[in-house]
């Protein structure tokens, strides 16, 4: 298995995603974290599509709401490509339309059997945590019922064992919502990795590596 976990795209760490990856190909971009705000949907696309272009790559969009019942055709369809990038939103709408689409019975199979390097940053990184109870303080679960049609799901996919706080004293959070989460997690004891902007989780078969900040691990 080979996860790429972090706040905010490739962190300051982007080497580490390529020297996982290889050469640069296709990678299919997953949206959905986004789905509850179609006004922002098309230029959250183009926000990931035109850096991953830059870099060499030949994203393409891959939307879950397509393969609604039909997991075998998202397993066909995911595993042509050596890397998924799945962007961030909302967590609690991601892991309802993850449930929708089979994606969290599809992508821990692929996983296993390293058929493809998975890249999630914010929502797309706390999908895969165990839990996601405390993250209704920074993702509106309110979302996930009038846009997926069914009510939220409290569990992630469980592919990494403590939670993940991301955007830590990032510009994105002004209210410090991130960081009173990861506080509220010290106080109760619950593993977990809080992640600044420059930070990321990389999972390579059973070795994982904390890379902090420009450099450091």
């Amino acid at each position: 298995m080979r996860l790429f976990l972090s706040s905010y795209r490739f962190g300051a760490h982007y080497d580490r995603l390529a020297a996982m990856v290889g050469e640069p190909g296709r990678v299919a971009l997953i949206p959905n974290a986004c789905d509850a705000w179609p006004e922002m949907w098309a230029g959250a696309v183009t926000s990931d599509t035109v850096p991953l272009r830059k870099l060499g790559y030949a994203p393409e969009t891959v939307d879950l709401r397509d393969f609604v019942g039909n997991p075998a055709e998202l397993a066909r369809t995911l595993a042509e490509f050596p890397l998924l990038w799945v962007r961030g939103g909302n967590t609690f709408v991601l892991r309802a339309q993850f449930a929708r689409s089979g994606a969290d019975l599809v992508l821990p199979e692929l996983l296993a059997a390293d058929a493809l390097v998975y890249a999630g940053y914010s929502a797309g990184a706390c999908v895969l945590t165990p839990d996601l109870h405390g993250i209704e303080t920074v993702d509106d679960p309110a979302e996930v019922l009038p846009t997926c049609g069914i009510e939220p799901q409290w569990d992630g996919l469980g592919l990494v064992d403590r939670a993940i706080v991301p955007h830590l004293d990032s510009p994105t959070d002004p209210t410090g919502e991130c960081g009173a989460l990861a506080e509220s997690y010290r106080a109760a004891g619950v593993a977990h990795w809080a992640l600044t902007d420059d930070d990321a989780i990389i999972v390579d078969g059973d070795r994982i590596e904390t890379l902090i900040g420009r450099g450091g691990s």
